[in-house]
């Protein structure tokens, strides 16, 4: 197996069925809620930072030789999405200085795993268009913008459900 098919099914993940794209989801999601445990929150910004181009780098690697530019056992692109999806509630609890989050408010990590999911899934507006384009960068860039919308979902949530359910 070359290294850009390595790096895009994530060391294999992409191969696990049903569901490659959750399989490879909730890797990330466990893979990124480590990182800001275990590394801090700018750590995982960085980690994104990364991630993303080199999903870009191993996505166009891994397809370059093949019609289908986005096969199913690509799976790169859900982590830097769901690393995206997942900044927006490790913010959170960083900014109000809020250790070990992920412990007390699984529903930060729950929620953009459930968001991530349904917009990567339903694929509306820049997500379906990105996705339409039917190459290596659209296979990228419709799960960033899931996981930019999915980040989005999971603030108005938790506003929702400390807001007013809360009271």
């Amino acid at each position: 197996m070359t290294l850009p098919r390595l790096i895009a099914s994530v060391f294999g993940i992409g191969h696990l069925r049903p569901a490659p794209g959750t399989w490879g989801s909730a890797a990330a999601i466990v893979l990124g809620v480590a990182i800001d445990h275990l590394l801090g929150f700018p750590a995982l910004v960085v980690a994104t930072l990364i991630v993303i181009p080199l999903g870009y780098w191993a996505t166009a690697g891994a397809v370059a030789d093949s019609e289908d530019k986005d096969p199913s056992w690509i799976v790169i692109d859900e982590v830097a999405g769901q690393w995206i999806a997942l900044i927006f509630p490790a913010f959170a609890f960083w900014w109000r200085g809020t250790e070990d989050w992920w412990l007390i408010a699984y529903p930060g990590w729950l929620g953009a795993f459930i968001f991530f999911r349904l917009f990567d899934i339903w694929k509306p507006g820049p997500v379906g268009r990105a996705d339409r384009r039917h190459t290596a960068a659209g296979t990228m860039e419709d799960d960033l913008w899931a996981g930019l919308f999915a980040g989005i979902a999971t603030v108005i949530a938790a506003g929702i459900a400390h807001g007013i359910l809360m009271r």
